[in-house]
C-alpha cells in the first residue's frame, strides 16, 4: 500500500482499468490525477482519491479525456442529495429513525429512511407508531448493542453494530477483484439493438443503441444505470408495483431513464431480456433468486447479455439488506472518521456512488469491446469499504471549502415540478431530465 493518496488513486484506476480489461497504453499518465487537483471531500479516508478514481474510470471507458475532470464538479456529483431542491425546498433526506445511537456498551447505526423499515424498527423495540428520534434513543440506551441488532433485525428492520475495522477481513476482500467479471453462457451472434437516447444533438453517444434493464433502488445502481443513459443508452427501470420509491431519491439518480412498474416474476420480463443488452440488478441476491433472476441463470438464458449484479455486503451473505450508511458503521469506517469515540460518517455516500461509477466504467469497456458473449460483473459496498480501509489515510481531518456549487448544477422541469440537481461528474455531457416515477409502460 503506498503512502501518497495522489499515487493510491492512480495505482487504483490502473487496476480497475486492467479488471475491466482496458489497455494500459490507454491509462493517462502517472501525474495526471495529481495535476487535476483535489476533490473537496474532506475525511481522514482517502475518499476524494475514491471518487476521483471511480469518475476516471468510466471517463476513460466512454472514450473521453480525463483530463477535462472538474473535481468540484465530481464533489457536487457524490454529495447531490446535499444540493437537491424539488419545487425550491430541500427534500428530507435522512428519516428521524435513521443514525446512530448509543447501546448500553456501544453504538448502533440504525436505516429507517423507507416507511417499512422505519415500522419494523419501531415494533422491535416496543414503541409507539409515532414514536420519533427520543423514543429510539430512550430504548437503545438499556439494551446491550448485539441484543438491540438482533431484535431490530428479527423484526425486519435494518440496523448494525458500530464496529472497528477487520483488517484481516479487509485484506481478504481487496485480494479479490474490486469488479468480479466471470464468463457466463455461450456466444450469441444476435444483434441487440435498442432505441438510442442522444446525449446531444452534435454527435452520437458512445452507448448509442444499447438496452439496460434498470432493477436497482437507493443511489449505487441507479448512480451506474443513471451514467449508462448519459452516454446514450436506452434505460428502463422496473420497479415492484407494491414498493413505492422515496420520491427525492428517484429526482436525484433517474436522469435520462424511463421508468415502469412491473412484477419481474411475470411474462413480460421475459419479453424484455430478450431484447435487453444489460441487466443491472441491485436486489438482495436471495431475492434475486426467488424472482428467478439469478445472474448465472440470466446469463445462460439470454446468451450475449451482460448482468451487473450490486449488493451491500456481497453474495455470500446472499439475504443480508443493507445501506452505505450500515456498511460503512459495521466495517470500521464510522470510527474512523468519527471523534472522542463518537461514530462519524464520509462526507459523502461514496461508497454508493464510487460502486455506482465502477460498475457503469466496467460495463460501458464490456459494451464497446463485445464479443457475443455473457458476462457477469459483481461488486459490493463491502468490497468497496474494504478498498476505501486500504489506501492512506490521515490522522486529522483536512477541512476542504464547500464552494460555490452553482455551476455544477443542473435545472429540469419534471412534471410541473422545477426539480435542481447536481450536474453529471463526466466531462462534456448533460443530464436529460427525468421522468415520473412509474409513468411509462414496461416495454422498449
Amino acid at each position: 500500500m503506498t503512502s501518497d493518496p495522489s499515487s493510491a488513486a492512480t495505482d487504483l484506476l490502473a487496476r480497475v482499468w486492467q479488471e475491466i480489461g482496458g489497455e494500459t497504453a490507454a491509462l493517462p499518465p502517472d501525474d495526471a490525477l495529481r495535476a487535476l487537483g483535489s476533490v473537496p471531500l474532506a475525511s481522514r479516508t482517502a475518499t476524494a482519491e475514491l471518487a476521483l478514481t471511480s469518475i476516471a474510470a468510466v471517463t476513460l471507458a466512454a472514450g473521453l479525456d480525463p483530463a477535462l475532470i472538474d473535481p468540484s464538479r465530481v464533489a457536487a456529483a457524490y454529495r447531490s442529495d446535499r444540493y437537491l431542491r424539488v419545487d425550491g425546498a430541500p427534500p428530507p433526506v435522512w428519516a428521524p429513525l435513521s443514525g446512530f445511537w448509543r447501546s448500553a456498551d456501544g453504538w448502533i447505526r440504525t436505516h429507517g429512511n423507507y416507511p417499512h423499515h422505519a415500522h419494523a424498527l419501531r415494533l422491535a423495540l416496543e414503541l409507539d407508531d409515532d414514536a420519533g428520534a427520543d423514543g429510539v434513543a430512550t430504548a437503545v440506551a438499556d439494551l446491550h448493542t448485539d441484543d438491540v441488532v438482533s431484535r431490530i433485525s428479527a423484526a425486519g428492520g435494518l440496523a448494525v453494530a458500530v464496529r472497528p475495522e477487520d483488517r484481516t477481513a479487509d485484506e481478504a476482500l481487496r485480494r479479490g477483484a474490486l469488479l468480479d467479471i466471470a464468463v457466463g453462457g455461450t456466444a450469441s451472434s444476435r444483434a441487440r439493438r435498442g432505441r438510442s437516447i442522444a446525449v446531444d444533438d452534435r454527435a452520437p453517444a458512445p452507448l448509442d443503441g444499447t438496452r439496460v434493464l434498470d432493477l436497482t433502488r437507493v443511489i449505487a445502481g441507479p448512480v451506474c444505470t443513471r451514467t449508462l443513459a448519459l452516454l446514450g443508452a436506452d434505460v428502463l427501470r422496473l420497479d415492484p408495483p407494491h414498493l413505492p420509491e422515496l420520491p427525492w431519491q428517484h429526482l436525484d439518480t433517474g436522469h435520462g431513464k424511463r421508468t415502469a412498474l412491473l412484477d419481474a416474476r411475470g411474462s413480460e420480463m421475459h419479453a424484455l431480456l430478450e431484447a435487453a443488452d444489460v441487466i443491472v440488478l441491485g436486489y438482495r441476491p436471495g431475492a434475486l433468486e426467488r424472482l428467478g433472476l439469478a445472474p448465472a441463470d440470466l446469463a445462460v438464458r439470454y446468451p450475449g447479455l451482460l448482468v451487473a449484479q450490486l449488493s451491500a455486503w456481497g453474495t455470500d451473505q446472499p439475504d443480508r439488506a443493507g445501506f452505505d450508511s450500515l456498511v460503512q458503521a459495521e466495517s470500521g469506517i464510522a470510527l474512523v472518521e468519527g471523534n472522542d469515540g463518537r461514530p462519524g460518517a464520509l462526507p459523502a455516500q461514496a461508497l454508493d456512488h464510487s460502486s455506482g461509477y465502477l460498475l457503469a466504467a466496467a460495463l460501458t469497456r464490456l459494451l464497446r469491446e463485445r464479443d457475443g458473449r455473457s458476462r457477469i460483473v459483481r461488486t459490493s459496498l463491502r468490497r468497496i469499504a474494504a478498498e476505501l480501509l486500504g489506501m492512506p489515510r490521515s490522522a486529522d481531518v483536512i477541512p476542504a471549502p464547500e464552494g460555490d456549487a452553482s455551476a455544477h448544477l443542473a435545472r429540469f422541469d419534471v412534471a410541473g415540478t422545477p426539480v435542481v440537481t447536481a450536474a453529471p461528474a463526466l466531462p462534456g455531457l448533460s443530464f436529460a431530465a427525468p421522468r415520473p416515477w412509474g409513468a411509462d409502460a414496461p416495454r422498449w
